[in-house]
C-alpha cells in the first residue's frame, strides 16, 4: 500500500518535485499535464506544512513545469509571481535569483527579449552576491540549489546568446555541483553546457570565425561522450539500455557538428522527431542538413531546414539560434560553385558584423543593468542594516520600537505581543563558545521566523532575548502559533540547536496601553513560562501571577 501524502518526508516531496520536473521536460503533452496535476499537489502539502525553503522548492517546480508545458506558458505566471514574493518575503536569495531567470525564460517565450535581459541582470546581481550557505540546510542541498540556479541563469544567457557570461556562469555551476550533484544534476549540467557551446560555435561561424567554431564543436561533441554515465543513471524518462546520443537531441546533434557525415544521418531524422523545443529542433536540423549535404543530398537538406523554419514560425524562445537556423538555410539555398563572392553576399556578411556588434551592445547592456542591480541592492542593504540585527537578519530594538508605536497608535484590531527568552543558552556559551552561541541564535531566529506568518514582525531585542508582533491575532491564535515555533524549535537536531529551546510570554495589547507597558507584562508571562519549566508558552489575559 502507497503511503499518503502527508506521511511522506520533507525531502521525498522535493525529490519527487525533481523527477516530474525531469518528466514534464522530456516527455509528450499528456505525461506533462499528469506531472503538472501531481506537482500541484505535492506544493499543496509543502504550503500545509509551511517549511518555507520547502514550499519554494516546491514552487519552482510548479513554474517550471507549466513553462514547458505547451497550452500551460501563460499559468506560469502567476507561480512565478507567488515564487519571487515567497522568496523575498523569507530572504531565499538563491532561489529567488532562479525565479527571475525563470522569469527571463518565459519573456523569451513572449517575445520580449529586453524584459528577460533586465530579469537575467537582476539574477546575475544576486548570484554575484558574498553568498553565505543557509544555516538550515546541508551542504549537498545548498550546493543544489545554487548550481540549479546558476543554471537556470545560463539557459537564458545562452538564450539571448550571450556565451561568454553563459560560459562563466555555468562554469560557477559546475564548481557548485562537482562535490555535491547525483547524475542527473550532472547530466543536465553537461548537457546546458554542450547546447551552449553549440549555440556559439554556429554564432562563430556567421562571422567566419571556422577554427573557433570547430573547437567549439569538438568540446561539445566530448561533453556529450560524457553524458552517456550519468544519463543512465538521470531522471530521464528514456531506455537505460540505448546510449544518449540515441535519445537526446542535443548529443546526437553534438556529434554530428563536430564530424559530418552519412553515419549520423539516420540517427539524426530519429532525433529530429523526439525534439520537443526549439533549441533541440534547430541544432538537429542543422547538423541533419549538414550531413546531407555533404552526401551530395542539397534538396533534402533544404527540405529539413525549411520544415524547421515553418515549425517554428511563431516561436520567439531562441532569437539567436533562429538567426543561424535562417543563414543555414539561405546558404544552401545560393549559388554554387562560384569563385567570386556576389553583391548580395557582401551585404549579408556586413549585416552579419553588424549583428555581432549588436550582440556585444547586448552584452555591455546587460553588465549595466546587473551593476546597476548590484548598487541598488547595496544602498538598500545600507539602509537596513540599520534597522537590522547584524548576527540574525532579523530586525533590531529601534525597527522593533517604530513597528510597534506604528501598530499602537493605529490600532483598531486585536493584537498580541511575545517576549520570547531562550532556555539553555548560557550554557553553551560556557561550555561551548560564544561563536557556537551565534550559531544557536543564527538558527533559532530563522525558525522561529519561518514558523510565524508573513505578517508577524520577529525582532531580536536583546542578547537572547526577541520579540515578535503578531496584528490582527486574538491572544489564543497567538498563543497557538508561538506554541507552534516552540514546538519547531524543540524539535531541532541538537547540533544545531545544543538543547536550546524558548519560553514565550504572550499578551494582547490593550486599549490605550503604551508600548513600555505591554512589552512588560509579556516579559512578565514569559518569566511565567520559566517558572513553569520552560519550552512553552504562557498567555496572559490580565498580569501574571507574581512569583510565589
Amino acid at each position: 500500500m502507497v503511503p499518503a501524502l502527508h506521511e511522506m518526508s520533507d525531502a521525498w516531496l522535493v525529490g519527487r518535485a525533481s523527477e516530474l520536473v525531469a518528466v514534464a521536460q522530456s516527455s509528450h503533452l499528456s505525461d506533462q499535464l499528469e506531472a503538472t496535476h501531481e506537482v500541484d499537489k505535492l506544493l499543496a502539502e509543502a504550503q500545509a506544512r509551511g517549511e518555507p525553503r520547502i514550499v519554494g522548492q516546491l514552487l519552482r517546480a510548479a513554474a517550471v513545469v507549466r513553462l514547458v508545458t505547451p497550452g500551460l506558458v501563460d499559468m506560469s505566471d502567476s507561480m512565478l509571481d507567488e515564487l519571487l514574493a515567497h522568496t523575498r518575503r523569507h530572504g531565499l536569495v538563491v532561489l529567488e535569483a532562479e525565479a527571475h531567470a525563470l522569469r527571463g525564460r518565459r519573456y523569451l517565450l513572449g517575445g520580449f527579449e529586453d524584459k528577460a535581459l533586465t530579469e537575467v541582470a537582476s539574477g546575475l546581481a544576486m548570484l554575484d552576491e558574498d553568498l553565505a550557505p543557509d544555516p538550515m540546510l546541508d551542504k549537498r542541498t545548498w550546493d543544489r540549489l545554487l548550481a540549479s540556479a546558476l543554471q537556470s541563469t545560463g539557459l537564458v544567457l545562452t538564450q539571448l546568446g550571450v556565451y561568454e557570461m553563459a560560459d562563466q556562469v555555468l562554469a560557477r555551476a559546475h564548481n557548485a555541483i562537482r562535490d555535491s550533484a547525483g547524475p542527473h544534476l550532472i547530466y543536465i549540467h553537461l548537457m546546458n553546457r554542450a547546447r551552449m557551446l553549440i549555440g556559439w560555435g554556429l554564432r562563430l561561424e556567421r562571422v567566419d570565425n571556422l577554427e573557433e567554431a570547430a573547437t567549439k564543436f569538438a568540446t561539445a561533441s566530448a561533453i556529450a561522450e560524457a553524458v552517456e554515465g550519468p544519463f543512465r543513471e538521470s531522471l530521464h524518462p528514456g531506455r537505460r539500455d540505448r546510449a544518449a546520443s540515441e535519445q537526446v537531441p542535443i548529443i546526437g546533434a553534438a556529434h554530428a557538428l563536430a564530424k559530418p557525415g552519412p553515419e549520423h544521418i539516420a540517427p539524426l531524422w530519429r532525433l529530429r522527431e523526439l525534439s520537443m523545443y526549439a533549441r533541440e529542433l534547430i541544432i538537429v536540423s542543422i547538423a541533419l542538413s549538414r550531413c546531407l549535404a555533404l552526401e551530395e543530398l542539397p534538396q533534402q537538406a533544404l527540405q529539413v531546414l525549411a520544415d524547421a523554419r515553418a515549425r517554428l514560425e511563431h516561436d520567439t524562445s531562441e532569437p539567436t539560434l533562429m538567426l543561424c537556423l535562417v543563414r543555414e538555410y539561405a546558404q544552401l539555398s545560393g549559388p554554387h560553385g562560384e569563385h567570386t563572392t556576389s553583391a548580395l553576399q557582401s551585404y549579408a556578411n556586413a549585416l552579419e558584423v553588424e549583428l555581432w556588434q549588436m550582440q556585444e551592445a547586448r552584452t555591455a547592456t546587460l553588465v549595466t543593468r546587473r551593476d546597476h542591480e548590484r548598487l541598488t541592492r547595496a544602498h538598500g542593504a545600507i539602509a537596513q542594516q540599520a534597522l537590522q540585527d547584524p548576527l540574525t537578519g532579523l530586525p533590531n530594538r529601534r525597527a522593533l520600537d517604530d513597528r510597534l508605536g506604528a501598530l499602537i497608535s493605529a490600532q483598531t484590531h486585536p493584537m498580541a505581543i511575545a517576549l520570547v527568552d531562550l532556555d539553555g543558552f548560557k550554557v553553551v556559551n560556557d561550555k561551548h563558545s560564544h561563536a557556537e552561541g551565534d550559531d544557536v541564535l543564527r538558527v533559532i531566529a530563522s525558525t522561529l521566523r519561518q514558523a510565524l506568518r508573513g505578517d508577524d514582525l520577529v525582532a531580536r531585542y536583546g542578547g537572547d532575548e526577541f520579540v515578535v508582533l503578531l496584528p490582527g491575532a486574538p491572544l489564543h491564535a497567538a498563543e497557538a502559533a508561538l506554541g507552534r515555533a516552540v514546538d519547531a524549535v524543540a524539535a531541532l537536531p541538537g547540533d544545531l540547536s545544543r538543547g536550546v529551546t524558548l519560553s514565550v510570554g504572550v499578551i494582547s495589547v490593550r486599549p490605550r496601553e503604551s508600548a513600555h507597558q505591554a512589552l512588560a507584562r509579556a516579559d512578565s508571562a514569559m518569566y511565567l513560562a520559566k517558572r513553569r519549566g520552560g519550552c512553552q508558552v504562557a498567555a496572559v489575559e490580565g498580569e501574571a501571577p507574581a512569583e510565589s
